[in-house]
């Protein structure tokens, strides 16, 4: 699906700054089905820019793993582009900027990690996107030199929304070999089935320019190389809730309750060889316990615990 910007002056950030949809078509026609690509969506330098990028790497003395340094489809060891902090910083791990910057002459590609917790900007728009889409959402930047690329063709367990900050980068895009994928079934433990895949013809061929937004639903495979110029884009992860992860709290939350039933308390008979002379018992007694279970509560704490606060200061 392709599509120009075109908003409301009421709209949200969703809507306003990422697809030109509201919430609700969004959700309708896009959300966790298909790729969406729309261009010129705007201008992001409100929201991060090269200048950010020289900026959070040579002055605001980042450690790892903020930062991860790929070329050739690895990532490089953490030791190779850090060093210690200098008189008075005790630190023996900050990010080396000399040691980066021939890393990235080279064709490696700098990779900034939860941007939302270290360029406010970054932090400010992710926290009104997750409040309107009532999934998390972290960010982080990619900075690739001239025809190079950091990763080979992956899924990624989040869906995710590209921003293209600066210069262009060509992304092919192919079918999942994973329906949805969760955080346990990550692409590593399919290489065989997304080289495969990504060997054929393209759902997508697509080069972004600045001020275009592409999405992607997770598992959707993809790779990407910069252009003719340096490229800096902006990845924003949704990690959505799912059922699964709805059933597991659901569960939990009954073998909670369990624990306070004495009768599940008791210990099983002695010499005993396998669960089948308990099995009906304990499977009526969960039942009963994940039919009255209200794993709500345990859901808002997950919920808050994933969320970042509103920074608090000590003064």
């Amino acid at each position: 699906m392709v599509r120009d910007a075109g908003v409301r002056a009421d709209a949200g950030v969703l809507e306003s700054r990422l697809t030109g949809l509201g919430r609700e078509e969004f959700a309708r026609e896009v959300w966790g089905r298909l790729p969406s690509l729309t261009r010129g969506a705007g201008d992001f330098s409100d929201i991060f820019s090269s200048a950010a990028v020289d900026e959070l790497v040579s002055r605001r003395g980042l450690r790892t793993p903020f930062l991860r340094v790929a070329k050739d489809g690895a990532t490089l060891p953490e030791p190779s582009f850090t060093a210690p902090g200098g008189v008075g910083a005790t630190i023996a791990d900050q990010l080396d900027d000399t040691a980066l910057w021939r890393a990235f002459a080279d064709g490696a590609t700098l990779v900034l990690q939860a941007l939302h917790r270290t360029w406010e900007p970054v932090g400010t728009f992710t926290s009104r996107l997750a409040t309107e889409l009532g999934h998390p959402v972290q960010a982080n930047a990619y900075v690739t030199p001239p025809q190079n690329q950091g990763f080979d063709a992956h899924y990624d367990v989040h869906d995710v929304f590209v921003l293209q900050i600066t210069g262009t980068k060509r992304w092919l895009i192919h079918e999942p070999v994973v329906t949805a994928p969760t955080r346990e079934q990550p692409w590593t433990g399919h290489r065989a089935a997304v080289a495969e895949a990504a060997s054929g013809a393209p759902v997508l061929d697509t080069v972004l320019e600045p001020g275009d937004v592409l999405y992607l639903p997770r598992g959707w495979l993809h790779s990407a190389v910069a252009q003719g110029a340096v490229s800096v884009h902006l990845t924003l992860g949704v990690h959505p809730w799912t059922r699964h992860a709805l059933a597991a709290q659901l569960a939990e939350t009954a073998l909670a309750a369990l624990r306070e039933d004495p009768a599940m308390r008791t210990s099983l008979p002695l010499g005993v060889d396998g669960p089948e002379g308990e099995l009906d018992e304990v499977r009526a007694r969960l039942v009963a316990a994940l039919t009255t279970a209200d794993p709500a509560p345990l859901f808002a704490r997950t919920r808050r615990g994933q969320g970042r606060p509103a920074p608090l200061g000590p003064l």
